[in-house]
């Protein structure tokens, strides 16, 4: 199959996919007599399996480790465990930061009086912020 097939079966684009390739995450296809890209179903396997994994927001490093992982089938799962534990706990420390930024411009903008600018907490409080780096 071609690129924009294999593009389409997987919902990922084209350039990402020629960027997996450059990355050696994707190995270069082989090439028809017209020189485009041929994709075989073990390809389209392999990108499922790189588009699950990123969907699932892990990194790229962790995409590689992961697939390295997964060669070896008959190895203990412990290793994928750890990492998507470590993953997870990242994750929830993104979702704290995100809640606590969260509250912060709700305090802000609850008091905002929406008057001029020169009035503004929120400019005021940016300001401050500024101040202290």
């Amino acid at each position: 199959m071609r690129i924009g097939e294999l593009a389409r079966a997987t919902g990922v684009s084209a350039e990402t996919i020629r960027f997996y390739e450059r990355e050696g995450i994707l190995k270069r296809p082989a090439r028809t007599a017209s020189n485009y890209r041929d994709y075989g179903k073990n390809d389209l396997a392999l990108l499922k399996f790189i588009r699950a994994a990123r969907d699932l927001g892990f990194s790229m490093a962790q995409v590689r480790e992961l697939l390295d992982l997964a060669d070896d089938r008959s190895r203990s799962c412990v290793a994928v465990d750890e990492l998507a534990r470590a993953h997870l706990a990242d994750v929830d420390r993104k979702i704290a930061e995100l809640s606590s930024l969260r509250n912060e411009l709700a305090r802000l903008l609850s008091k905002c009086e929406q008057g001029s600018i020169e009035d503004c907490l929120i400019i005021e409080a940016l300001g401050q912020q500024g101040q202290r780096e």
